[in-house]
C-alpha cells in the first residue's frame, strides 16, 4: 500500500531544510512506487530515469513549497518527465476507435485495482498495465501505484479530473476484460466489485 501523506510530513519539512535523514525517509518511502511506475513507463530504462528524479528532487527540494501530498504530485510529475525525455522508453499503443463499444460489452468490472495493488510490484501486474493505451496506464499506474488522488494525477499528466477518471475507468475495465485478470477472479464476486471500483475512482 502506498505510504500515507501524513507519515512524511516532518521528513519532508526536515528534507527540505537540508536535513539528509529526512531525505532518507522519503527516499524509502517513495522509491518503491517511483521504479513501479517507471518500470512499466521506461522499461529496462527505469533504474536510471529513478536516478535521475530524486536527483533532480535533491537539487530543487530547497525551493519546494507545499504538503506531503504535494511533494507526492511534484515527484512524480518529475519522474513522468524524466520517463518522456528518455529515449528507451517503450510503450504499447492500441487502437481506441471502438472503445466505447467495447466498454458496453463488458458486463461487469472486477475490483481490478485491489488486484492490481495486490500485485503491484509483480512483472505480471506491470506488463498488463504496460499493455494498456498510454494515457490509461499511466492514470492507473498514478492513481493505484503512486498513491494520488484524481486531482493529483489529473497535476502530473496536465490533463482535467474528468478525463482522468475516465482513462483510468477505461484502463481498469480493459484489465477485467483479459483473460489472467478474470481467471484470478471469483465470478460470483464481479457485481459487487464493479461498484467498489467505480466508487474507489470517483473519491479522493
Amino acid at each position: 500500500m502506498p505510504v500515507r501523506d501524513a507519515e512524511l510530513a516532518e521528513p519532508l519539512r526536515a528534507a527540505v531544510e537540508g536535513d539528509e535523514a529526512g531525505f532518507a525517509v522519503l527516499w524509502r518511502a517513495l522509491q518503491p512506487a517511483v521504479l513501479r511506475y517507471l518500470h512499466a513507463v521506461c522499461g529496462d530504462a527505469a533504474e536510471d530515469v529513478a536516478s535521475e528524479t530524486w536527483l533532480q528532487v535533491a537539487r530543487d527540494l530547497p525551493r519546494f513549497t507545499g504538503d506531503a501530498t504535494s511533494f507526492r504530485v511534484w515527484l512524480f510529475r518529475i519522474a513522468r518527465h524524466r520517463g518522456i525525455d528518455d529515449g528507451r522508453r517503450v510503450w504499447r499503443r492500441r487502437e481506441e476507435s471502438r472503445d466505447s463499444v467495447e466498454t458496453a460489452c463488458i458486463v461487469a468490472v472486477p475490483d481490478v485495482a485491489g488486484e492490481v495493488l495486490e500485485h503491484a510490484g509483480t512483472e505480471w501486474a506491470l506488463r498488463l498495465i504496460g499493455e494498456l493505451p498510454r494515457d490509461q496506464a499511466e492514470a492507473v499506474l498514478l492513481r493505484v501505484v503512486a498513491g494520488l488522488d484524481v486531482a493529483g494525477t489529473a497535476e502530473v499528466l496536465g490533463k482535467r479530473p474528468g478525463a482522468v477518471r475516465v482513462a483510468a475507468m477505461r484502463g481498469l475495465r480493459r484489465l477485467a476484460a483479459h483473460p489472467q485478470v478474470q481467471s484470478r477472479r471469483p465470478q460470483h464476486a464481479q457485481e459487487a466489485a464493479e461498484a467498489a471500483a467505480d466508487l474507489r475512482l470517483k473519491g479522493a
